[in-house]
């Protein structure tokens, strides 16, 4: 079936601002935002409302009051997209990446993969995460440098939770760093069902564990309670809305790792996390986006 997206035509600036006003609007929905830049040399971006069903004038109008007072209505524009696999088409040219120790690559780039490498081989599939996004790269980053700091006297994390695993890159990731229970969860089945590929691809499965649930209410995720580090790739607002949730299955002492935050959503996150006692360590900034450490 064909997607449609509802978009402005601005600048850089402007596609950043009308960014955070439809994430903000719109996230909690399930309709992606994202900003593309159209004519480097002219400096023409577009914010756009991804869809899978045709906008009607309710949704319509509900972007333009999102994006009042900084956009006129007329400038909404709608284009539908050809029914492709735009995952597959999309990552077929990209490159691999870096991150930390980290080489995250397709299949067809295993030439890139040097000796002292941590390789993890993700190909296209329909779930997010493979390490091109800021918010995957900082986090492989982010994991590498808390394994390395991690306090010799209590050995290496034996529990870990990858929360919205999305591909399993960061659950892949940290099975690869140390010899820990690694449990990978999301909401979308077709996620956790690719994660589990991804897993037996990069010889994981012995222990990484992956299941389909939403949030940290599932039985399974209970028993396996407390995690010495806890991973949240998601999205600013789900991260606030879980961070008791989430303190409470962090084991005493742990480290929490969040991303999907947006710049400008950075202090909201940390005062909501701050509310549960635990605090800044430490902040890596990506394309307009942040990861941050927290004990």
């Amino acid at each position: 079936m064909p997607t449609y997206r509802l978009f402005v035509t601005t600048n850089e600036t402007g596609a950043g601002q009308a960014l955070d006003r439809l994430a903000a609007h719109f996230e909690e929905e399930g309709y992606p935002a994202a900003t593309t830049e159209i004519d480097e040399d002219n400096g023409i971006w577009q914010a756009s409302l991804y869809l899978e069903h045709e906008p009607d004038e309710a949704l319509r109008a509900a972007m333009a009051e999102a994006l009042a007072g900084a956009f006129p209505r007329e400038a909404i524009e709608t284009e539908t997209l050809p029914d492709i696999d735009w995952v597959s088409h999309s990552l077929a040219g990209l490159k691999p990446v870096r991150a930390g120790r980290f080489i995250v690559h397709g299949a067809h780039d295993r030439a890139a993969v040097q000796p002292h490498d941590i390789a993890i081989q993700i190909d296209a599939a329909q779930a997010f995460g493979t390490g091109h996004h800021g918010t995957t790269a900082g986090c492989l980053e982010m994991l590498d440098e808390v394994i390395r700091a991690w306090p010799a006297r209590r050995g290496y994390p034996a529990r870990i939770l990858d929360l919205g695993t999305g591909s399993g890159v960061l659950a892949i990731a940290a099975a690869r760093l140390v010899p820990a229970r690694v449990l990978a969860t999301d909401i979308d089945p077709v996620a956790t069902a690719v994660a589990r590929d991804n897993m037996r691809i990069n010889q994981v499965m012995s222990r990484v564990t992956t299941l389909t649930a939403g949030g940290l209410n599932d039985p399974k995720i209970t028993r396996a309670a407390p995690f010495d580090l806890i991973i949240a790739n998601i999205l600013a607002r789900p991260l606030m809305t879980l961070a008791p949730k989430i303190a409470a299955a962090r084991a005493p002492g742990g480290a929490v790792i969040l991303s999907g935050i947006l710049a400008t959503q950075r202090w909201k996150v940390l005062a909501a996390y701050q509310a549960q006692g635990l605090y800044h360590v430490r902040t890596l900034w990506r394309d307009g986006w942040v990861t941050l450490l927290l004990r």
